[in-house]
């Protein structure tokens, strides 16, 4: 699995409408990629955002990356959407996992 983290604040004269489109078509094309696995979205009280993404493969996340409406998007990102961004790519991230209803007295374990 190939994990990327994209950490952003959003420009305080965003055009949320036009945003919150991209943004929909956007994960609606990813989800067809291939080598695809999950995506979520997250906006903390200060405002700053984090998306976390999914996929098979490095290969997978940066063929995404290079997607051409993808790419068009990105590039309006950077010149309308965010004030600042920062973006992690992990290949194979360590992996603890807890589910209180597995059986046994300790329900943690390393993936």
């Amino acid at each position: 699995m190939y994990l990327v983290v994209f950490r952003n604040r959003k420009r305080p004269d965003l055009d949320s409408a036009r945003y919150g489109a991209d943004a929909e078509r956007m994960a609606t094309l990813a989800a067809c990629q291939p080598g695809y696995l999950s995506f979520k979205s997250y906006t903390a009280e200060d405002g700053e955002g984090v998306a976390i993404s999914e996929w098979a493969s490095e290969a997978a996340a940066r063929a995404w990356a290079k997607n051409a409406d993808h790419a068009a998007v990105q590039a309006l990102g950077r010149a309308e959407y965010y004030a600042e961004y920062t973006l992690f790519g992990c290949d194979s991230p360590r992996e603890h996992r807890f589910n209180a209803s597995d059986a046994g007295s300790d329900k943690r374990r390393d993936v």
